[in-house]
């Protein structure tokens, strides 16, 4: 693979942040600032037989391996690529049968370990950073997340001791269990659908900021990092970490817990945005109280982490009603526009789609859309998405100039995201072009 726009930054020494990225040269908004490979990487079970196992290409009428029956390939290329690493799954489920159920974590280690056995040089992916450099901060460790890696540990040697020989003490486990944990990304389409789990070693070295100057878009398995603002020379590369939907202080919460550090970026010291996001209801009778907005901030946090655990036993019928009820109940005291409000929006909107209400899931949209524009940054992929799904559900009700109209600002977003010769950004051109 062509190593683009890596000469145009180095590896430096923040004194605040540890290593970090630095730009040597000026990138405009759009620009490829560097590409990496992933250095290990899986494909999620449930996208098994839509995407290819080995290049992530989403096409119909895939080939499926004759013996384990569940990974896919576009051909005998991609088969023969993916079976250095594939055939330590193909083996284990064969044996396992339906009792296979490892998380995409353990999958991910089992595939990084095998990696680190085939591979003695450094690889494409680690020009700047290797994994093996990987922050882990088994220091900051709470006992929850010791607990998920030693349940993670012995998934693994469930699943994989049979046909991984000598796998890593549980030491050597813990650190690699860690280390992909705070440094691992989720691989996602254009409409952020989940696709899989990788480590891109020189990807990871960014730092995070919640006003980032790149962001981070996939081309099959490999990671792309392109400007969102101008860089110039000796400027750090800021990629976000999170979603930046949230005020401050979720946020700062969400960074200390996942990737242990106190956020201090100019978007955190500012709270330029906490006042919108947080939009209060104006009321006849006068503004809420600040005990009761902070009573319904409280009740919000708890009812999102309440739906996130029921999406795994709940129907999709009693979910929305979950979604329903707590808007009902915010809706007193916040505004639509309010980030919580839009967020059990955005779930209905995720059970709509999977019933096939589209209608509900077009009116859900509508409400989200706008208020996005104005919460996130410019070239929010959050952004892209939702004017994508809003311009394909438009052009499914047969409502062709909302359609075109919202596609063309998903595509405007895109061509800078993830580039103007990105195949999905190609998908959406022939989708507009379609309706001339």
């Amino acid at each position: 693979m062509e190593n683009q726009g890596i000469e145009g930054t180095e590896l430096f020494l923040s004194p605040e942040r540890g290593r970090g990225l630095r730009a040597l040269r000026h990138f405009e908004v759009g620009e490829l600032v560097f590409a990496c490979p992933a250095y290990s990487y899986v494909l999620t079970e449930t996208e098994r037989g839509a995407h290819c196992e080995h290049c992530f290409n989403r096409k119909e009428d895939l080939s499926k391996c004759g013996k384990c029956k569940q990974a896919y390939y576009c051909n005998i290329d991609c088969q023969r690529g993916d079976w250095p690493m594939h055939k330590l799954e193909c083996v284990a489920m064969c044996v396992s049968g339906e009792n296979w159920c490892p998380s995409e974590t353990v999958r991910l280690v089992a595939r990084i370990i095998m990696k680190q056995r085939i591979t003695t040089e450094r690889t494409s992916s680690e020009r700047l950073l290797l994994l093996k450099e990987f922050q882990a901060h088994l220091d900051k460790m709470d006992s929850e997340k010791d607990e998920m890696n030693h349940t993670d540990i012995a998934a693994l040697h469930h699943f994989y001791s049979e046909h991984i020989s000598n796998i890593p003490d549980d030491q050597a486990l813990i650190e690699l269990f860690a280390q992909v944990n705070c440094n691992g990304f989720t691989i996602e389409d254009e409409e952020l659908s989940h696709l899989g789990s990788a480590v891109f070693p020189d990807v990871a070295l960014m730092n995070h900021s919640c006003s980032p100057n790149v962001i981070v878009t996939y081309k099959g398995t490999v990671a792309e990092v392109r400007a969102v603002k101008e860089i110039s020379p000796g400027e750090e590369v800021f990629n976000s970490y999170i979603d930046l939907l949230y005020p401050t202080e979720d946020r700062k919460e969400r960074l200390l817990d996942s990737y242990f550090f106190t956020c201090q970026c100019t978007e955190c010291t500012s709270r330029s945005k906490d006042k919108e996001k947080m939009e209060i209801r104006k009321l006849s009778s006068g503004a809420p109280e600040p005990e009761e907005i902070g009573a319904m901030v409280r009740y919000a946090k708890n009812v999102i982490e309440e739906f996130r655990r029921a999406k795994h036993y709940k129907s999709p019928s009693e979910l929305l009603e979950m979604c329903e009820l707590s808007q009902e109940k915010m809706g007193a005291i916040f505004a639509d526009t309010n980030v919580y409000m839009l967020h059990m929006m955005y779930q209905a909107m995720g059970v709509c789609l999977y019933t096939q209400d589209w209608d509900g899931a077009m009116d859900y949209g509508e409400k989200i859309v706008q208020p996005y524009s104005v919460h996130y940054p410019a070239y929010s992929l959050n952004v892209a998405s939702m004017y994508l799904k809003l311009g394909r559900l438009y052009l499914g009700l047969e409502k062709k100039t909302q359609g075109v109209k919202a596609l063309k600002k998903a595509l405007a977003i895109m061509e800078v995201a993830h580039g103007k010769d990105h195949h999905y950004v190609t998908e959406v051109k022939r989708e507009i072009e379609e309706q001339k």
